[in-house]
């Protein structure tokens, strides 16, 4: 589970998001799905860009809250205390306390209209490296969340 923030004309958004996924390696392109009734949707459309923020267990009330609320009303970022950071190659902030983030900008606008599914390549990715082994949240659907646990480690000749 992750958090996209976007840019507007009276404030930055950001959206609670569940359905994304690595695409490509080089470039690195993810695509995600943004309902079209979504504030975000609309600004991410005009925009072109966003930032995938990836938040840890102790945003978990947080990212939900996010999720429970339109942008078209409440500036989250104010509401939920989150920090806004700047970005190095794009307009959208970066969620400070988040453990990653990965500024992206559109690459690929075909499915949005029939799919609501947009192609991201990412500019820039960003970590805190504080924050060790970090316990990320994945959404299970109505209410339901998975804690990332134990890690494991296997040979491997990939990058």
């Amino acid at each position: 589970m992750v958090m996209v923030s976007t840019v507007g004309k009276d404030h930055a958004n950001i959206m609670t998001l569940s359905w994304h996924s690595m695409l490509e390696f080089e470039p690195p392109l993810v695509g995600c799905v943004i309902s079209n009734r979504n504030y975000s949707f609309d600004l991410l459309r005009k925009t072109g860009q966003c930032v995938i923020n990836i938040p840890t267990v102790a945003l978990a009330q947080k990212v939900v809250a996010c999720g429970n609320s339109s942008g078209r009303q409440v500036d989250k970022f104010k509401e939920f205390g989150l920090t806004p950071v700047s970005c190095k190659n794009i307009q959208a902030p970066m969620i400070d306390e988040c453990y990653a983030n990965l500024e992206c900008r559109v690459v690929d606008k075909r499915m949005v209209t029939k799919y609501n599914f947009f192609v991201l390549e990412v500019l820039k990715a960003w970590v805190d490296p504080l924050q060790k082994d970090p316990k990320t949240i994945h959404h299970r659907g109505r209410g339901n969340f998975m804690v990332a646990g134990e890690s494991i480690q296997l040979p491997s000749r990939m990058k």
